[in-house]
């Protein structure tokens, strides 16, 4: 029996860019079909399977399957014949930044609409899996809320904070009662509630900005995440055990110079205002002390192997100072291309060849072969045994390297 169980089956988590907004130019994406999972499925959890990850987020198109309340989920069979075939545990992601276009997210019927289908999608997909059940029922929401709220890049195509504002709070009111919804079907589901982990800084000459953007760090990207815990907004529901499994995504993009209008500034690798990963994590440890994951991250292009080390260290670092940290997910599994140039963003763990029609995966092999360094240095499996969920991920192990190798917070990412 593990010494200290961890809560998934592997320590390294993959996944899939599944988002189905409405864009700029008012047209459905559908990023399953542009980066064609739907078509190489198996190809794609066979290949996880090889590479010793057993965890996946896997999306549930809800604008797709979702008809007036009627459903057909029948898109996310070869999804689940996949997962089943290769033993890979999903973490499903309910609502990627799309939702039915005939809904306003405002209203209290988006809340109910959303609670009614949460159901309807732990109903369907709970018989057809071995257990434990992860969902992530509103990704990123705080994103979410600034791209379709105050940038106008998604639908609502809202441009002001006050709608920004307004749409988190009502998606934080979907998220709570969706966790409601899917533990009426399942009490023991778990939930992974994914959000941006972010610094912002004024810019050098205007510090009259620094109030704004320390209003950023500290306040503004942990607001979702209080409401649901219950902290903020109580009135709404929300509890310690509704948050459940804290989510924080780690990009270089995080680390941001302010900007009163539209997005902020990526500060450069080299930036002395940039602060260790570890120190971030440390936030979220002390305001929430629940279990946490990266819940995503990577590198782009030649940097993708030196970015996970970097990742590895400062979250070593993180178990070494006592941070509950179950897992790291490497998002995503194959690439995915620019929202705005369409052009791949080489940040998977395989580039996506095209030829013709068809994108052929191609594993990009510094990536791997670090990620193989560091599942031998936390020992952990490097391609998954017959049941990988006949044993958990045994945490002791992980501390017992955090211990050993002794890494220490370091900003430079460069």
């Amino acid at each position: 029996m593990a010494q200290k169980p961890g809560i998934f089956p592997t320590f390294f988590i993959s996944g899939f860019e599944c988002s189905t907004f409405l864009w700029k130019d008012k047209k459905r994406r559908n990023l399953v079909h542009e980066t064609q999972h739907h078509t190489f499925v198996h190809e794609d959890y066979e290949m996880l399977r090889t590479l010793g990850i057993a965890v996946a987020r896997e999306g549930i198109p809800w604008p797709l399957v979702d008809t007036n309340g009627q459903y057909d989920f029948s898109c996310i069979d070869p999804m689940l014949e996949a997962l089943n075939t290769n033993k890979i545990l999903p973490i499903w992601d309910l609502c990627h930044y799309g939702y039915p276009e005939e809904l306003d997210p405002f209203s209290e019927d988006f809340v109910a609409r959303f609670a009614a289908y949460c159901r309807a999608a732990a109903e369907y997909v709970i018989p057809k899996m071995r257990g434990p059940h992860f969902f992530t029922p509103i990704n990123e929401i705080t994103f979410f809320s600034v791209c379709g709220g105050e940038w106008g890049w998604i639908a609502p195509y809202k441009n002001t904070r006050e709608d920004r504002f307004k749409l988190r709070l009502n998606l934080c009111k979907a998220a709570i009662a969706g966790v409601k919804a899917i533990r009426e079907v399942e009490a023991e589901a778990r939930m992974v509630h994914i959000n941006p982990l972010v610094q912002v800084v004024a810019p050098r000459d205007r510090p009259d900005l620094q109030a704004a953007a320390h209003e950023e760090t500290y306040v503004d990207t942990f607001l979702a995440w209080d409401i649901i815990a219950g902290k903020e907004h109580p009135e709404l529901g929300g509890t310690p055990e509704i948050l459940d499994i804290v989510g924080a995504n780690n990009y270089s993009f995080g680390q941001m110079e302010y900007r009163e209008h539209g997005p902020h500034e990526a500060l450069p690798p080299d930036d002395d205002r940039i602060k260790p990963l570890c120190d971030l994590l440390r936030l979220v440890w002390e305001r929430y002390r629940r279990p946490m994951i990266i819940g995503e991250t990577s590198g782009l292009e030649g940097g993708r192997d030196e970015w996970l080390c970097d990742v590895m260290e400062e979250s070593l670092a993180a178990v070494e100072a006592g941070m509950d940290l179950h897992g790291i997910c490497l998002f995503p599994a194959v690439d995915m291309p620019n929202w705005h140039t369409g052009e791949w963003l080489h940040n998977g763990i395989c580039d996506l060849i095209p030829e013709g029609e068809t994108l052929h995966r191609q594993p990009n092999a510094a990536y791997v072969a670090e990620l193989r360094r560091w599942q031998k240095e936390l020992n952990r499996v490097t391609t998954l045994d017959a049941d990988p969920f006949s044993d958990p991920v045994e945490l002791v192990e992980v501390i017992a390297a955090a211990k050993r190798l002794r890494k220490q917070p370091d900003k430079n990412w460069h």
